[in-house]
């Protein structure tokens, strides 16, 4: 069952959302912010099955007919917004399922929950009926925003919800979580735990995936052998990069691990913090070949690389000037 305990590293948001319970002082529009990944679907849920709880404690008691049911999804008063179009979210679908929906009394519970998972996609006409629910909510109503993306939801939105944000978790608490409950290695989960920048999910997924390990060696390679590559071999190099574009994030994330180990080892000479400690002998020589000033634009020149592909830039030529960025010296 999950729940507030098998959260990761959002203490100060589950006091808050406890403390709501237990003050009565519930909101009736929440946004729950922060990237794909960093639990704010498992906070959504847990506040929902607390909200609901019989026993009304401020956490879930897990054992009553609310909790059972919250848990297995089939509360009815626990309502998840769902969507035909992946994309979007229409006027249409808040309409029937939460502005008509919210004038009829909760079945069974104290409250009536709606959990919009990517609210961000609603489009501006779904938003403005949802906003005049928001504005004049019936008392039992309580509704969960989940949004990546907080600037695409309308201001009149954001001013009437009270804002959660989704923090990074600790690389410490993301790696124990690795190996305590996925049984990673600790080598591995140390590596992971720095590549998921502070998103438990998305440490999850990659301790999950069997392709990662190859990603992994991938670009190591390309990392170690750059500086010594023609421009032609970049392109072919890039050529079967670009049919992975899938995961090519991931690559760039990895790139920003190894120049920070870098940069580190750099500024230090110690190699107790390094992430990627097995390669010390490559990044003692890529830290004697790049001034600070070099390995910093190359951390920023992997962040733009993660912008311009997101703006549809051509693939291979933000991939070419991120690589020009770290050949040179």
């Amino acid at each position: 069952m999950k729940d507030f305990e098998s959260i990761v590293g959002q203490e100060q948001m589950i006091s808050h959302m406890k403390n709501s319970i237990l003050q009565d002082k519930v909101a009736h529009a929440y946004i729950l912010a922060g990237q794909h990944g960093s639990g704010k679907k498992l906070l959504a849920d847990a506040y929902a099955m607390a909200l609901q709880c019989e026993q009304g404690g401020g956490v879930p008691c897990k054992v009553c007919e609310s909790c059972k049911k919250a848990d297995k999804k089939v509360h009815p008063d626990i309502i998840y917004v769902q969507r035909e179009k992946r994309n979007s979210i229409g006027v249409e679908e808040i309409r029937a399922q939460v502005v008509e929906d919210a004038a009829i009394r909760p079945y069974r519970g104290r409250y009536k929950i709606y959990i919009i998972t990517d609210a961000d996609k609603m489009t501006p006409q779904a938003q403005n009926a949802m906003l005049k629910t928001i504005e004049d909510p019936p008392e039992y109503a309580v509704f969960l925003l989940l949004t990546a993306n907080v600037d695409a939801l309308l201001p009149t939105i954001c001013s009437r919800c009270v804002r959660l944000d989704v923090r990074p978790v600790s690389d410490a608490l993301v790696k124990r979580y690795l190996v305590e409950q996925m049984h990673v290695p600790e080598q591995e989960a140390a590596v992971q735990a720095a590549f998921a920048q502070g998103n438990i999910g998305k440490a999850r997924q990659s301790a999950d995936s069997d392709g990662f390990g190859d990603t992994m060696r991938k670009a190591l390679y390309l990392l170690k052998q750059a500086s010594k590559m023609e421009v032609h071999e970049w392109i072919e190099i890039l050529g079967k990069m670009s049919q992975e574009q899938g995961n090519i994030y991931d690559y760039l994330d990895i790139f920003q691990v190894w120049f920070r180990d870098v940069l580190m080892f750099k500024a230090t000479r110690e190699v107790d913090h390094l992430v990627f400690k097995k390669e010390i002998n490559t990044i003692k020589q890529q830290a004697s070949e790049h001034s600070y000033e070099g390995i910093d634009n190359i951390i920023h020149a992997t962040d733009k690389a993660k912008v311009r592909l997101r703006a549809n830039v051509n693939f291979e030529l933000a991939m070419e000037l991120l690589f020009c960025a770290i050949r040179e010296k």
